[in-house]
């Protein structure tokens, strides 16, 4: 049966609120929920044909061949229904991202009046996090398409989202996976003590200035010993300006004194901050941005987490404006780490409304792949217009599985 789940995505334990139910385990868990009803989708529910008895009358009777007019109406009818799939995956994930980020500001709205309370909101949202992603299955990493909402709130749960991952990649314990979201979630909270001016560094900073911004990691230690946070998230929030080569701030670490947990949402920290800095019209295409931290920031970051990063995000993350090998041009929208030269790209086609486009699954076109990336001034008036590529992007991840049937 495919179910729906009327609660929170936060309220339960599975990956998506709708889904088909594969085993009496996940019986079991739904059962835990304590929910009256449940919603369910006959047509997207699998039914057994029972089998032909022996010497029944359709034995051995060829099926007649479809007529063109009937196969042309089957085939708009399944591009009808992958279309009502995509777009259903699409508004869920918009809505899983909103209900995190509304967890998110709420956090940080309580930090310093309700600092307990705060801790464990924020431990809360990192377990729903992390339930959705432990377990067998393969995570894709997705672009939104919509408003990713305030820029501090979008930058902590990109840095999140994507150090979680990193995590599960990594096989780090439980324990430190926790350590790592709640690190990562609270990383710039010490901002809250600090003038709006000096949130984020400038090139035309004073010393005083320069040392006004650095002092946010100090604050947010504070923060974190007031809210009563683990030692391992400490860490994370003491240490996610320093590098691997000792230049970072404000201890000067080397790779050898700092937590793996820092050492993920270091890395993360600056690959979002190239995508989305403070100033948008420095903002670097994804992989623009994971180009240069790999060609410069070799030395400031642990050289198997980052060759790890790159494989996870895959060579052209999604977000990335790509030109295809048949010269059409496209923005990468989702990439499954197991095949990272072969994401799902929103294609450039005069010929179909944006809002009827079937993301392009490349994994399906051996013949079909990327040829490069270009800057997002690069990319032709008519197709910028169609693909409404954003200057900032706000990632989120789903089970690849679920993503199976939802690309042409």
């Amino acid at each position: 049966m495919f179910i729906h789940l009327d609660v929170g995505w936060m309220a339960h334990p599975f990956p998506l609120s709708s889904f088909r139910i594969a085993s009496a385990e996940e019986i079991a868990r739904i059962r835990t929920l304590g929910l009256q009803q449940l919603r369910w989708s006959p047509e997207k529910s699998l039914v057994e044909e029972p089998a032909l008895a022996q010497g029944d009358p359709g034995d051995d009777v060829p099926a007649p061949a479809a007529t063109p007019s009937e196969s042309a109406a089957d085939a708009a009818s399944l591009k009808r229904a992958l279309l009502t799939q995509q777009r259903a995956a699409a508004r869920q994930c918009d809505e899983q991202y909103g209900e995190a980020s509304g967890a998110l500001r709420r956090i940080v709205s309580q930090a310093v009046d309700q600092p307990g309370q705060a801790r464990s909101d924020t431990e809360g949202l990192t377990r729903a996090l992390l339930d959705k992603m432990l377990g067998d299955s393969e995570m894709c990493i997705l672009v939104l398409s919509g408003n990713a909402g305030e820029k501090p709130t979008a930058h902590a749960m990109n840095v999140t989202v994507v150090s979680l991952l990193m995590a599960r990649v990594l096989g780090l314990p439980e324990q430190d996976m926790l350590d790592v979201g709640v690190g990562a979630l609270l990383h710039d909270i010490g901002k809250l003590e600090l003038p709006h001016r000096v949130h984020h560094l400038d090139d035309r900073f004073t010393q005083a200035e320069v040392n006004a911004y650095r002092d946010h990691v100090r604050l947010g230690v504070l923060h974190g010993q007031r809210m009563g946070l683990s030692p391992g998230a400490l860490q994370v929030i003491a240490q996610h300006h320093e590098s691997a080569d000792g230049s970072g701030f404000p201890s000067r670490l080397n790779m050898d004194r700092m937590s793996p947990a820092a050492r993920i949402v270091s890395m993360v920290n600056r690959y979002d901050n190239l995508c989305n800095p403070h100033v948008v019209g420095r903002s670097l295409t994804p992989h623009e941005a994971l180009s240069r931290l790999f060609a410069q920031g070799r030395g400031k970051f642990d050289g198997s987490m980052l060759n790890a990063f790159i494989r996870m995000m895959g060579v052209y993350p999604a977000g990335s404006i790509v030109q295809l090998t048949d010269d059409r041009y496209g923005i990468v929208m989702n990439v499954n780490s197991s095949r990272p030269l072969k994401p799902r790209v929103l294609v450039h086609d005069a010929r179909v409304p944006r809002d009827q486009a079937l993301l392009l699954n490349l994994a399906t076109e051996p013949d079909l792949g990327i040829r490069r990336s270009l800057p997002m001034a690069q990319l032709p008036d008519t197709a910028r217009q169609y693909l409404q590529p954003t200057p900032r992007v706000a990632y989120f991840f789903e089970p690849a599985a679920s993503l199976a049937v939802a690309g042409a």
